[in-house]
């Protein structure tokens, strides 16, 4: 196995147009499980560790520009106020190890269903910034997933980075584990409630991430925007349940169908209650 290093993004990108077939590896914390567990046996690994444009993070005119190698521990620490919804996700993965090593540029690129922050960027309407020798595009978060493990890039592309709406309102993310902690998701949520409009997506619960669009459409209608009233339970019910109806889950080891349907029921109504809190009353409710 060759084991390329480059140092600079512009070397990395040539590194990738040469050799296409080498998979990229920052935290390694998905690319090294599948090589211990012989899941995968690449010719060539694209260390992007010492590439430091790809770690840095910045603001500009509202927008965060998050890096594709900053880890999920500067995300909680350093961006968290920015995007907290992106920090809620962030302090689920894995532990402090991990949060130290992952990326969400890595999760984009493993473009696992149960990666959690997924749920996160379709609810803020992120875009993923990708790079080749031929240039730079950006996706809208929604186009970058197109089947079970499988995303939108090109051979020859590296993910540069993630754009954010920075402070864009209410915004809460849960999860649904075996466990408390250090756990793949059985199913996630995100949701996004910013002027007047709403965004709420789902994780784990079918063959790609996804948003709930009737559920996102139904709650911008509905909401009693200027209210400083708490919501009644029968519309947080009816948002829940169109929620599950967005999904398309499967059995398997960590949940059934019937089960991830009616626990993301669940953690829409805590969400939206977490959040329109937030929105009445200025308080961030933090899951």
């Amino acid at each position: 196995m060759e084991f390329l290093r480059p140092t600079t993004l512009a070397e990395a990108l040539a590194h990738k147009a040469e050799r296409p077939d080498a998979v990229p590896i920052a935290g390694g914390t998905d690319v090294m499980v599948e090589l211990n567990f012989d899941h995968r046996r690449p010719d060539a690994l694209l260390d992007l560790t010492r590439v430091p444009e790809l770690a840095e993070w910045s603001t500009t005119d509202g927008t965060v520009r998050l890096g594709a190698g900053v880890p999920y521990s500067r995300v909680i620490a350093e961006v968290g106020e920015l995007v907290p919804a992106l920090a809620m996700a962030s302090r689920t993965v894995g532990s402090p190890q991990i949060r130290n090593r992952g990326t969400v540029g890595g999760n984009l690129g493993a473009a696992s269903p149960a990666g959690d922050t997924h749920p996160v960027l379709l609810a803020l309407d992120a875009r993923v910034e990708v790079a080749s020798v031929r240039g730079s595009r950006i996706l809208p978060a929604e186009e970058f997933y197109v089947g079970v493990k499988r995303h939108s890039l090109a051979p020859d592309e590296l993910i540069t980075a993630v754009h954010l709406p920075a402070h864009a309102g209410p915004q809460q993310f849960a999860k649904v584990g075996t466990r408390n902690a250090m756990v793949i998701a059985v199913c996630s949520f995100a949701l996004a409630l910013r002027d007047g409009e709403v965004g709420a997506a789902i994780g784990s619960a079918a063959p790609t991430p996804r948003r709930a669009r009737a559920a996102e459409e139904f709650l911008a209608a509905e909401l009693p925007w200027g209210s400083p009233e708490p919501l009644p339970d029968s519309l947080k019910r009816r948002f829940g349940g169109l929620v599950a109806e967005a999904t398309s889950p499967i059995d398997d080891v960590r949940g059934s169908a019937a089960y991830r349907k009616h626990a993301l029921s669940v953690l829409a109504r805590r969400t939206l209650t977490w959040a329109w809190d937030e929105h009445r009353t200025g308080e961030r409710v933090c899951a």
